[in-house]
């Protein structure tokens, strides 16, 4: 007699939905680092690119680091609905683009998107079973540190990131997990986020999202 497959008939075989991860921060929490690490690592996420009007920086990468745009094709995406959400920062406009986030969740693809805390409020509005996520770095002396290094605002910018970051905090019960990243152990911020993404994955009562 044929051996029953346990692994095929056993009723705790549930599917698993897919997961929307919200990743938010300050300007110099590592957010990019992150998002690149865990890139290069290979984990099954489908990263969303966030379109922007904001000025290419040098070593970014169009249509991966970012989508550069005009900001009349910006304002005609907002017109045609194309945004899941947007918002002005520093005074240039940022946005999600919808269509490649319902794609990947009709195909039951995990996805992950990185946005201000202004974009997170408002996807928690359209859709609060989404994951929030906030990066810090480990004080706001080493993010300051980390924004004077980079070299790439003038001294008011600057002044402006910082205050914003300090308003931007205070906005962490918006979210459902914080994860912090020590300077030169990016690794260890990605093994937070890959064990938070394992943790829903086990939830009793799974996320639904739907776009």
């Amino acid at each position: 007699m044929k051996k029953a497959s346990h692994e095929s008939q056993s009723p705790f075989s549930l599917p698993t939905k897919p997961l929307l991860i919200v990743l938010s921060g300050p300007s110099g929490a590592g957010k990019d680092a992150l998002l690149a690490r865990m890139k290069q690592s290979g984990y099954p996420l489908e990263y969303i690119t966030t379109v922007t009007t904001r000025t290419q920086r040098a070593k970014e990468r169009d249509n991966v680091d970012y989508h550069f745009i005009s900001t009349g094709k910006f304002q005609e995406m907002i017109k045609n609905n194309e945004l899941l959400e947007w918002a002005n920062v520093y005074g240039n406009w940022y946005g999600v683009p919808r269509q490649p986030v319902k794609q990947a969740l009709d195909r039951g693809q995990d996805i992950i998107v990185k946005v201000d805390t202004q974009g997170a409020a408002t996807i928690k509005k359209i859709l609060p079973e989404a994951v929030f996520i906030f990066l810090i770095p480990p004080s706001m002396e080493e993010l300051v540190m980390r924004l004077n290094q980079r070299h790439t605002e003038s001294p008011f910018d600057l002044a402006l990131r910082i205050k914003t970051a300090e308003a931007e905090i205070k906005q962490l019960p918006l979210f459902d997990y914080i994860v912090v990243n020590k300077r030169d152990e990016v690794d260890l911020a990605v093994s937070d986020i890959k064990a938070i993404i394992t943790a829903e994955k086990c939830r009793v009562s799974p996320r639904k999202i739907t776009l």
